[in-house]
């Protein structure tokens, strides 16, 4: 237990001590102080109970009962509307806010035992202490300020209730969100090199015996492939281990659309298909998630494009508007057969989506493959 922590539990357990004197100071004045002064220093005296209710309110709302019971017997039996039960009044309406905290912090049976106490205490209190002719006025007071304070109790705890499931809700919501995020990186980096890796071993599989030297160019581009592979996971791997709790971690150094010739040659090299870049418009530093995500849009296309299009060549469009970044890619292949759903266009649809940008893939009406995206640029990057 640290010093802070120490210092209040003493700080409570000091207040418990001098409540019941400072509480009866008031009861035992002098015959000329006014009733409202009386009631006054009682509900303050409760205050010194703060830190014993935070901790065990069951326990603070027992040492309030004894002392309501005590505030009434030492008190002239007269009405309960009368000013010189003011005293009595607030006796009976600070164990009613203890029990109120209780209510709204606590287990059920630790507030339902509370009720049972505070009912019977206020009951043998009003039966004992009050007159006849006034019993039924102030047990009607008494029963319904009981009953406001349960209700209060109650409207805290569904508020406390509600805030933790929100605060729940969030904290799931946002380790679902990073698990995506972490799964499209991933998907991204791996995807495009499987794929290379897959023709490369293909073909030298084919041709290992009749064209040596092919089979050995094949092997050399898997070597490459997988080298960079491992790189780029051990880069993610380490950002993720690297980042502090409750941080997205920065996965991939610096990957952007500066890198687009380098993807561009090793599509064409490694897997045979033919790469025509585009731009149009001012190029300009973008935002690096933007950066990123339109580099991994292009990159996904391109696998698509090398797994399932069955062409050698392709078409990819960077264009730099004023308040957006739109990018194009398409082929003159099979386009049918890369219209069945998978993680790559999802992954890329959910890309432009935190963007807030607009996205769309599918066949083209006169053949092939069609991946467009309208990214939004903020206001710094216009």
């Amino acid at each position: 237990m640290n010093t802070s922590s120490t210092a209040r539990s003493a700080a409570a357990w000091a207040g418990l001590a001098l409540y019941p004197v400072v509480g009866a100071l008031p009861l035992f004045g002098s015959s000329a102080v006014l009733p409202s002064v009386r009631a006054l220093g009682v509900a303050l005296a409760a205050v010194l109970l703060v830190g014993v209710v935070r901790r065990v309110p069951l326990f603070a709302l027992a040492v309030v009962l004894l002392a309501t019971l005590f505030a009434v017997a030492v008190q002239p039996a007269q009405g309960p509307f009368d000013t010189s039960r003011q005293t009595t009044v607030a006796a009976f309406v600070s164990a009613d806010v203890v029990l109120g905290y209780l209510v709204a912090r606590r287990p059920r049976g630790q507030w339902i035992a509370g009720i049972a106490l505070t009912v019977v205490a206020q009951a043998a209190a009003v039966l004992v202490f009050v007159q006849a002719d006034n019993l039924i006025g102030f047990a009607v007071v008494a029963l319904l300020a009981l009953l406001v304070a349960c209700m209060v109790g109650l409207l805290g705890r569904e508020r406390r209730l509600h805030a933790a499931a929100l605060r729940e809700q969030a904290v799931a919501e946002a380790v679902t969100a990073e698990r995506l995020r972490i799964a499209r990186e991933l998907h991204d980096m791996v995807s495009h090199s499987i794929g290379v890796i897959a023709i490369q071993s293909g073909v030298a599989s084919r041709v290992i015996e009749t064209q040596p030297k092919e089979a050995r160019a094949a092997l050399t581009a898997i070597e490459e492939t997988s080298r960079d592979t491992l790189r780029g996971l051990r880069r993610t791997l380490v950002a993720l281990r690297g980042a502090e709790p409750g941080e997205s971690a920065p996965l991939a150094p610096t990957t952007g659309l500066a890198d687009l010739g380098r993807l561009t040659e090793t599509t064409a090299r490694d897997a045979g298909v033919r790469v025509e870049v585009v731009h149009e418009g001012a190029a300009r530093p973008l935002p690096a998630d933007i950066d990123l995500s339109a580099y991994r849009i292009v990159q996904e296309s391109l696998t698509n494009v090398v797994r399932h299009a069955a062409t050698d060549a392709c078409r990819v469009l960077v264009s730099y508007a004023d308040d957006a970044l739109f990018l194009e890619i398409v082929d003159a292949g099979a386009g049918a057969s890369a219209t069945v759903p998978g993680m790559g266009i999802t992954g890329m649809g959910e890309r432009v989506s935190l963007l807030r940008g607009e996205f769309s893939a599918g066949p083209r009406p006169g053949g092939g493959f069609r991946v467009a995206a309208r990214i939004p640029l903020p206001e710094a990057a216009r």
